[in-house]
């Protein structure tokens, strides 16, 4: 059952942990309208706090639309007036949120205090309801961290053990975890990120893959040929070894024509969400022409 399928049954019967019909009957046609404009294709997406703050919900997410994005990854929201401004906001532009960029830097999953670690596990439980809830399909996880108090085989055997816990929730919502690959000391070579994806054994854990986290240690295109379908999404931003700075696309180390034929070699075709520092109309209007030339192959300053 694809996310389509699952959101048009939740609304029908119910299912989803208590989520709003009507909201789940959207967010479907939401997909839809993604789905049938850009099928099998990529779809270019932005971090919700690229927007500028000073605007409402609604205008951030007209913004969104009106400089050529198709989707929006949200970071977590508790506060319910914001949700249903939100909730409003997808209504009005017509332009899904396809991921929650939880995250799990303050209490990680390899915490070696259980209590602490059940705190972070609570969190990502109300992010995955989050992210059901306004139509996401996925949530995006920093698995754990290594540093002088956790071990590297304790971060992995930790987070393994504490993400596994989550996996009902994440197929009762049909919202996948989405392990993404940062400088948190672990999972530093594709080989060791494909081996913790495939140890989970379940497609509700798969990879989210930055483009530039990687290219300080080694070079995206390779590490995307070793993902594969592992994939879920991807995150697009540029990295610039020499003086170890993040500038603007096209500005640094990232082979964008290579890393473009790899996901289309290993068949990626989904959201490629820009994550970069935000700005005015004008700027984001520069930014979308930039992941423009990215998709079609070609360098973007060309």
């Amino acid at each position: 059952m694809d996310r389509r399928d699952f959101l048009r049954k939740a609304a029908k019967t119910g299912l989803g942990a208590g989520l709003a019909v009507t909201r789940l009957d959207k967010a479907a046609r939401a997909m839809d309208t993604v789905g049938k404009k850009k099928e099998d294709s990529f779809r270019k997406a932005l971090i919700y706090q690229m927007l500028p703050e000073s605007l409402s919900p609604v205008e951030r997410f007209k913004l969104a639309k009106n400089c050529g994005f198709d989707g929006i990854e949200l970071p977590p929201v508790s506060d319910p007036k914001e949700l249903e401004q939100i909730h409003k906001a997808i209504d009005v532009s017509g332009i899904p949120v396809h991921s929650i960029i939880f995250g799990g830097w303050q209490k990680p999953l390899s915490h070696p205090d259980d209590r602490v670690a059940e705190e972070g596990l609570e969190e990502v439980r109300a992010g995955l309801k989050l992210a059901a809830d306004v139509g996401a399909d996925g949530l995006l996880l920093v698995p754990g961290v290594v540093n002088a108090q956790t071990r590297y085989v304790e971060a992995w055997e930790r987070s393994r053990k504490r993400i596994k816990t989550l996996i009902p929730l994440a197929r009762q919502t049909g919202v996948t975890i989405n392990i993404e690959e940062v400088w948190n000391k672990f999972l530093l070579s594709p080989l060791e990120f494909a081996r913790y994806i495939d140890e989970f054994k379940s497609p509700w854990v798969r990879a989210y893959f930055d483009v530039a986290n990687v290219i300080d240690f080694g070079w995206p295109q390779d590490w995307i040929r070793t993902l594969g379908s592992r994939i879920a999404k991807v995150h697009v931003k540029d990295y610039k070894r020499e003086n170890r700075s993040w500038p603007a696309l096209g500005e640094g180390d990232a082979d964008f024509p290579e890393i473009m034929s790899a996901l289309k070699e290993v068949k990626y075709s989904g959201w490629l969400t820009c994550e970069l520092p935000g700005g005015d109309e004008g700027y984001l209007l520069g930014v979308s022409r930039r992941m423009d030339k990215i998709i079609s192959g070609l360098n973007p300053l060309q």
